[in-house]
């Protein structure tokens, strides 16, 4: 006898029946729904920040800080990326042992590209604000 996937999935009950209180909603709650016709779920101010937190908006962070954040967020990411770098900082060590010349090229061409970048910065944040 061959059984359906549905079969299969249900295979956990013993006899098929369900407690009343199991259902599969999305938010998790085993209440029925209010007497007022609420779905039951939380009001979603009760999760917001406690009042005594100020608000933040994430512009106003510092690039350190942005840095933090993303990193408290997602850490795997974090070091996939830190691992990267340092991969990519050995080629770089590797260019220079193997080929000074072009080493040398690429780190002034990086120092000029680096300083123009400065100085759009500072024209945009300072001079044209």
């Amino acid at each position: 006898m061959t059984t359906t996937g549905a079969e299969r999935s249900d295979s956990y009950r013993a006899d098929g029946t369900v407690r009343d209180d199991v259902n599969d909603d999305a938010d998790g709650s085993t209440a029925p729904p209010g007497e007022d016709g609420e779905s039951g779920i939380g009001d979603p101010t009760e999760t917001d920040a406690p009042s005594g937190v100020a608000d933040v908006d994430f512009a106003d962070l510092s690039l350190p800080q942005r840095l933090f954040v993303a990193a408290v967020q997602n850490p795997t990411r974090g070091v996939v990326i830190a691992v990267l770098f340092a991969f990519a900082f050995s080629f770089y060590i590797a260019l220079w042992m193997a080929f000074p010349r072009v080493g040398a090229l690429f780190s002034a061409v990086g120092v000029v590209v680096v300083l123009v970048l400065l100085g759009i910065y500072y024209l945009v944040g300072h001079v044209l604000d």
